[in-house]
């Protein structure tokens, strides 16, 4: 049997197999040359003290023990060609790893996504970072693969007691990604690399005889004596079903309004909104790492930061270290940022959104429409933002300690933001209470993360998608819509998940739901 060991090694350790072996050897005291292997299972960094080390979880084989190789390999997905049809609405990760289920149980998936394929995609994000136009079926949120495959990747989720993590980041591995996400703390596949790895599991869906239907928008759910019957699209073409998995995600505003013109119960879910704050990743790393030069064994440093300010929380959300900031908007005459990595996270700016939890008061002034007040809410900002940047995709900004004092910036730095800034008095674009909140809540960060408060950090306006504003309720054990039978609300845009992990586990759970009820027939 394997020896599992808990060690701390500093960082040329962690990363020199050699070394590693050298450092494991005298713990265990045992000669280097009697261990055949180190099979390293977790890995986490430990910045607390001022020499870093990173943590490690190994599996030490001596020799004489057998030690092979995991090779990471696809389930053995059914021929469903000719199977029962389930109609999946969206192919961000909810969708996909839905309809991958749904084939591997034996039903037939078509997949309905109103965006492009993840290659034609490039063309539509060209088109808002230069030319300033937003496509509304094919953008950062839209499109095959949904809002995580042009905004990072990023693989951590705390929803454990959800469903089984593991599981989702193996099928991952199998389908291409680097099997370092399996021992990561805080894996991350990169948006370099993404779009090959959705790519295959869209081929994968095809070639067991599911569908995949692209630039397909869905107009109208059929229903009669409240259960599904199908769908309608934009040209009138119906596709009919009993079963339907929405996994639109968290800007489909057209589909939450389709569900309150039809009367299907909805409800108004706070959620969280601020800005996006730029750094030097070299100022983030001399405040993580306590060091002058991070060197070349660590990678850039994340933060992570939490505050209660005027009895809200404050917080980091989506921190993307090495990365830049992207335009995100889903229909012309609004402004709206996100952030994303490559996978090597080498560019020279760090940023994170820095956002405060809303409550559904908020909303009040948007109450007349009902469920979708805080979506309401949310749209209201992010078209003051395009108004005050000169109507374009160019993001109001705003250096970080004058936003604190009140005063608009004399210049703006470029920043990762390609569009463009204008200088603006933060406090424009938000609600007074907003405004005054973020301002106490960067004085509070910058006493807990020193020399983070600075005016060499830029704040992007507003970070305003961090979770779907509706949540569309369902039956705790069936899954279904709490009135409609047959539809199963799902992922984010349903408000049950909360990035790419939670939201493919969650359409996982769907997919055998649905599997319970069709195979026993």
């Amino acid at each position: 049997m394997p020896q599992e060991l808990l060690l701390q090694v500093p960082p040329e350790v962690a990363v020199d197999a050699l070394l590693l072996k050298e450092h494991v050897s005298k713990l265990i005291r045992s000669n280097p040359k009697e261990i055949q292997h180190i099979s390293i299972v977790k890995r986490s960094i430990d910045a607390r003290q001022k020499a870093i080390k990173i943590n490690l979880k190994v599996l030490i084989f001596m020799n004489g023990e057998t030690f092979t190789p995991q090779k990471i390999e696809l389930p053995e997905y059914k021929n469903v060609t000719n199977a029962q049809e389930v109609i999946v609405i969206g192919a961000g990760p909810a969708g996909l790893f839905a309809a991958l289920q749904l084939i591997e149980i034996g039903l037939k998936p078509i997949v309905i996504e109103r965006g492009k394929e993840v290659r034609g995609r490039r063309r539509d994000l060209k088109a808002i970072n230069l030319d300033h136009i937003v496509n509304e079926d094919s953008n950062y949120c839209f499109g095959e693969g949904g809002a995580g495959t042009y905004s990072d990747g990023k693989l951590y989720t705390r929803s454990k007691k959800r469903g089984d993590v593991t599981r989702i980041l193996e099928l991952l591995v199998a389908f291409g990604a680097s099997e370092a996400i399996l021992i990561e703390a805080h894996p991350h596949i990169g948006t370099n690399k993404l779009p090959q790895i959705i790519q295959d599991i869209r081929e994968k869906i095809i070639e067991c005889g599911g569908q995949v239907l692209f630039e397909t928008r869905v107009t109208d759910i059929i229903l009669k004596n409240n259960a599904v019957q199908g769908i309608v699209t934009q040209n009138g073409t119906t596709i009919t079903a009993s079963k339907i998995i929405l996994a639109t995600g968290h800007s489909a505003r057209d589909i939450f309004e389709l569900l309150d013109r039809k009367q299907i119960y909805i409800e108004a879910k706070p959620f969280a909104l601020g800005v996006r704050a730029e750094h030097p990743q070299a100022l983030i790393d001399k405040i993580q790492y306590s060091c002058d030069y991070r060197g070349d064994y660590l990678p850039p440093a994340p933060y992570s930061i939490v505050k209660q300010v005027g009895g809200r929380g404050m917080y980091s959300f989506c921190m993307c270290p090495g990365g830049v900031i992207a335009p995100c908007a889903t229909s012309p005459g609004e402004v709206v940022t996100n952030g994303w990595s490559p996978s090597k996270r080498d560019q020279a700016t760090a940023n994170s959104g820095i956002v405060i939890e809303l409550k559904l008061e908020d909303f009040k002034p948007y109450q007349k429409f009902g469920a979708l007040a805080g979506m309401e809410f949310q749209k209201s900002i992010e078209q003051k933002a395009w108004h005050l940047a000169g109507e374009t995709q160019k993001v109001p900004a705003q250096r970080m300690v004058d936003f604190t004092q009140n005063k608009v910036s004399a210049d703006i730095p470029k920043t990762s933001y390609v569009p463009g800034t204008t200088s603006v008095e933060m406090g424009q674009v938000f609600p007074r209470f907003l405004s005054q909140i973020l301002r106490e809540g960067f004085s509070e960060f910058g006493k807990t993360m020193k020399g983070y408060l600075t005016n060499d950090a830029i704040l992007h306006a507003p970070e305003s998608r961090t979770s779907s504003p509706v949540r569309i309720p369902r039956d705790a054990e069936t899954l279904e819509h709490v009135q409609i039978k047959g539809l199963y609300p799902c992922g984010e845009g349903a408000g049950y998940a909360g990035g790419i992990v939670s939201a493919a586990i969650d359409g996982e759970k769907c997919a055998l739901k649905i599997g319970e009820i069709l195979l026993k027939k």
